[in-house]
């Protein structure tokens, strides 16, 4: 078991939903948190959470889409808490059009986030994982990582892409003592859509059907517990684990299946 308590945790998006949850319980189980968002004061909610719990946080307003704040980011949070031993990439936005309906800007934003933001964390954190005893990454993939979906040309090509990259750090860092760890959730009831770039009417159904989906705190517990355990690969919520055996058995089979089912709502 990796240890949790009195370890140093960067998070991304951690001002909401997931990354918050994230936060909140890794703090519980006795680590200090490093706070990464862009909205300054969902941030200062979270880090108030953190230090409820008797743990330190900082706050850190950066834009994971910009390489130059990314590449300032770890000597920010080596200067509050002197050490790097956890990094969640976390921060995610959604493009829930049709691909000839999507606009360039709309795939560079989708892709400077949900991919690029991935790859700034690992590019500029991996050296200071690199000199901690034991150390941990968490990519955050998505149902949309493991098979295509209806309008979700752009948000599905940069979650395929976070999985690609976290399997080959996994085959890269295998002599190291750092982890790493995929996450495939379905749908968790955040604030994902606020942001998200789509038709009113689809917002509108995927909204009705985040009133059913699984808690961000149910999914902070898996995630921190696979961090725990080493896990490389996390899916959790029926629906992604249904894709995921699906896509395994059956991989043309279940786009035939996903074309036919034009109401089954997108990825989360």
């Amino acid at each position: 078991m990796k240890r949790i308590v009195d370890r140093i945790a960067v998070v991304t998006g951690a001002g909401s939903g997931i990354g918050r949850a994230v936060s909140l319980e890794l703090a519980k189980r006795g680590a200090d948190v490093a706070l990464v968002d862009l909205d300054e004061e969902r941030l200062a909610e979270t880090k108030a959470a953190v230090e409820a719990m008797g743990r330190t946080a900082s706050t850190h307003v950066v834009d994971v889409a910009s390489r130059d704040q990314m590449e300032t980011l770890p000597d920010q949070v080596l200067a509050e808490h002197g050490a790097v031993h956890i990094l969640v990439n976390n921060a995610g936005v959604s493009v829930d059009l049709p691909f000839e309906e999507q606009t360039h800007e709309d795939r560079e934003w989708i892709t400077g986030i949900n991919y690029l933001g991935v790859v700034h964390g690992c590019e500029f954190f991996l050296p200071q994982l690199r000199e901690a005893d034991e150390a941990h990454i968490v990519n955050m993939s998505s149902s949309a990582g493991l098979t295509g979906m209806k309008g979700q040309s752009s948000y599905s090509a940069t979650k395929f892409a976070v999985r690609g990259l976290s399997e080959c750090l996994y085959l890269e860092l295998a002599d190291s003592s750092i982890g790493i760890t995929c996450v495939h959730p379905g749908a968790v009831a955040t604030n994902i859509l606020d942001a998200g770039r789509m038709a009113p009417e689809r917002r509108e159904q995927l909204q009705r059907l985040f009133t059913m989906a699984m808690s961000p705190e149910k999914a902070a517990r898996l995630i921190v517990d696979a961090i725990a355990r080493n896990r490389f690969e996390l899916v959790f919520c029926v629906e992604s684990r249904m894709i995921g055996y699906m896509k395994r058995l059956a991989p043309v089979g279940t786009l035939r299946l996903m074309r036919l089912a034009d109401r089954l709502p997108g990825p989360f």
